[in-house]
């Protein structure tokens, strides 16, 4: 078989694949645009980290094409280096040292120096975590409990608040990570991070398939009282099984107003096991405290009239296929398969890893609570009752 001849892609396409990347599409998807396999734009991606490249444009004081031109016609005409530049309002000496490191008066191309000026001009600026690597090793070991660039960079703001040394975006973080010729944070902190995949992609929303029965007497969402919707009030939980592998699960609850976690050991997903787990977990906390359940439309919530006879707390139910309305707890279910991969077996989780688990979250500073962590929040509730 013929060996096909190597592409050499184009600035124009290469904007174009960052296009596309940017909306989500897959690297097989878009290099079939070029008519090529994955694997041929692959590098393109991997230099950055799959972050896009800022677009470059050239320094206002730099010699532009036009003017090199004027230099290279200048110098055939026998003109001097002085004489070129007062014809250009430069400095000789700008002049002169344009001559001299494109070739000299032999070999001096205006083309040539002017691509030669633009691959010289890549010089990155060094990023702040590898100047100061004392912060560099205060955000590794905050991506070593797992906190997210974002969680790390909104705690570091509130606790050097009147030092901007010690402070630093959440996107250099992600940058520094990606782009590993940064030098200052090491690859495997990857693996800490939510979502470990060795680029950094657009963020895809999943949803779940239409498998979930029928629940008898269900009580939509759209009936929930609005102090639940605009989470004002706490004591208002969403609710979810967590799968892994062997028909494995636990389930997921959080607390709408403060995103403090509790995980709980079922063995079973049938609806009496799960029902009964919920109902323990519930006569744990404070009345006050929990008040209603969003679940969604698994048949494992199939006996809710049970639960809420149980706990004097009402169930409502989300529309089908609409993960969204459980927003808070769809991103917890995301944050756990830092700790619970997919793929493994949740059967021989013992209670005690899951409420260590549910400590290391609770414990996590929320950019949607102002950087505070849900067990500080939860703990004001508890005590305002108490």
């Amino acid at each position: 078989m013929k060996q096909r001849r190597r592409i050499y892609y184009t600035e124009e396409q290469k904007a174009l694949m960052w296009d596309r990347w940017r909306r989500g599409e897959t690297m097989h998807a878009i290099a079939q645009l070029f008519d090529r396999g994955h694997s041929s734009i692959q590098g393109i991606f991997a230099e950055t980290g799959g972050i896009s490249p800022p677009e470059r444009k050239r320094s206002r004081l730099a010699l532009s094409l036009e003017e090199r031109e004027e230099i290279s016609r200048g110098m055939v005409a026998g003109q001097s280096a002085r004489s070129i530049a007062d014809s250009l309002g430069r400095a000789p000496s700008t002049v002169s040292r344009e001559i001299k490191r494109n070739g000299g008066c032999e070999g001096y191309r205006a083309n040539k120096a002017d691509q030669a000026a633009w691959d010289r001009a890549r010089r990155p600026k060094t990023c702040k975590l590898a100047k100061n690597r004392a912060l560099a090793r205060i955000v590794a070991t905050k991506l070593r409990l797992r906190w997210s660039p974002r969680q790390i960079a909104g705690w570091l703001k509130r606790a050097y608040d009147d030092d901007e040394y010690f402070q630093v975006s959440h996107e250099t973080i992600y940058r520094t990570l990606f782009i590993q010729t940064r030098g200052a944070l090491k690859k495997e902190l990857l693996k800490h991070l939510r979502r470990t995949r060795a680029m950094r992609r657009s963020r895809h929303h999943t949803q779940k398939t239409g498998n979930h029965g029928r629940i008898t007497d269900a009580v939509s969402i759209r009936e929930r009282p609005a102090e639940v919707e605009d989470r004002a009030v706490p004591g208002h939980w969403e609710g979810d099984l967590f799968f892994g592998s062997n028909h494995s699960q636990i389930a997921t609850l959080v607390e709408r107003s403060t995103r403090y976690v509790m995980l709980v050991k079922v063995p079973n997903p049938d609806t009496e096991t799960v029902t009964g787990a919920l109902i323990k977990q519930a006569q744990k906390l404070p009345r006050e405290l929990c008040k209603s359940l969003t679940w969604d439309r698994g048949s494992e919530m199939s006996n809710h009239k049970r639960f809420s006879l149980a706990t004097d707390v009402k169930v409502y139910f989300c529309d089908p296929q609409h993960p969204w309305q459980r927003g808070s707890n769809e991103n917890t279910n995301g944050l756990l398969r830092q700790y619970f991969p997919k793929g493994m077996d949740l059967s021989n989780v013992h209670q005690n890893r899951l409420n260590a688990v549910a400590r290391r979250l609770n414990e996590r500073p929320r950019e949607t609570l102002d950087f505070e962590t849900p067990a500080e929040r939860f703990s004001q509730c508890v005590a305002s009752i108490g």
